[in-house]
């Protein structure tokens, strides 16, 4: 994980061109003046892109809070800035989160809850030190306790969750040896056995940080696979009759020299969030149509 989170308006023109669901379209977003056009721009400079570690890219469903993780101690804390009615607020370590140990990677699915990955021991007798991803269900003001997702979760570490409309979920894991992009399928409110997404979108370098489309039509992640732009890039795929079609570089306007990682949707749908060496950064949609 390296520095700084970006954002990008990018992909909603990927989800118009392949008829993929539209997020949700009644919230409203404060976004920063001014909006970005066809460069990516530094968001929230010096309140969420500092001098530190900062990544991910999290607005809770009503788009009035947003969640980032920051390097801090050795250890990983998701941060929050709310709008108060005139400007978006400092950052706070967020109370969703026992600080006791490393959080981070919050990704809100459509029902509202909050996924997020933690090293917090599964029990008393795990002594394993891995990363494993969570559950954080959401009521209004009144979160319940993180559950841990047993069914999808090994003795590796888990990657960075996004989940599809109908609940199915897509993450990275260390679990056969390399870091590879995989997904269970909800299944009568059960997660099924985690299936690798095969050679056509996985390669022999590290893949991770899936963000899938609402109605799972593409997916985007980041890769170190040869011929990118530099150390890690932002791909897509697109889902065509049920297979994953050889991934593409999302370009200059996206990729550089340095590392693009942890992408994510706004829930309005009008931006892409990502993370790079850069700084936090966010741009137009319309570059996709060029």
């Amino acid at each position: 994980m390296r520095n700084h989170l970006w954002l990008l308006s990018a992909c909603c023109c990927m989800i118009c061109c392949t008829n993929s669901k539209q997020p949700s379209q009644g919230v409203t977003i404060n976004y920063p003046a001014p909006l970005p056009d066809t460069i990516a721009q530094t968001f929230l400079p010096g309140v969420v892109s500092s001098d530190t570690l900062d990544f991910n890219a999290a607005f809770s469903p009503d788009g009035k809070t947003f969640y980032f993780s920051r390097s801090y101690n050795r250890k990983y804390i998701i941060l929050e800035s709310a709008y108060n009615g005139k400007e978006w607020t400092s950052p706070i370590p967020s109370p969703l989160f026992d600080s006791a140990y490393s959080n981070t990677d919050p990704f809100f699915s459509g029902e509202g809850d909050l996924y997020f990955i933690s090293n917090r021991p599964k029990d008393a007798t795990d002594t394993i030190k891995d990363y494993d991803i969570y559950r954080l269900p959401m009521s209004g003001n009144d979160p319940g306790n993180p559950i841990r997702l047993n069914e999808i979760n090994s003795d590796s570490t888990e990657y960075y969750v996004s989940l599809s409309d109908n609940g199915n979920i897509y993450f990275a894991s260390y679990r056969d040896g390399n870091l590879d992009l995989y997904m269970s399928r909800k299944t009568n409110g059960h997660y099924e056995t985690p299936v690798n997404l095969g050679a056509t979108v996985n390669s022999g370098d590290d893949e991770h940080d899936p963000l899938i489309a609402p109605d799972e039509s593409w997916l985007i992640f980041t890769s170190g696979r040869p011929g990118g732009s530099g150390e890690a890039d932002l791909y897509i795929t697109f889902n065509k009759n049920g297979q994953w079609q050889q991934p593409g570089n999302m370009g200059s306007r996206i990729n550089t020299k340095t590392y693009e990682y942890c992408p994510n949707l706004s829930p309005d749908g009008k931006f892409l969030f990502f993370s790079s060496e850069r700084d936090v950064k966010w741009i137009s949609s319309k570059i996709l149509r060029e």
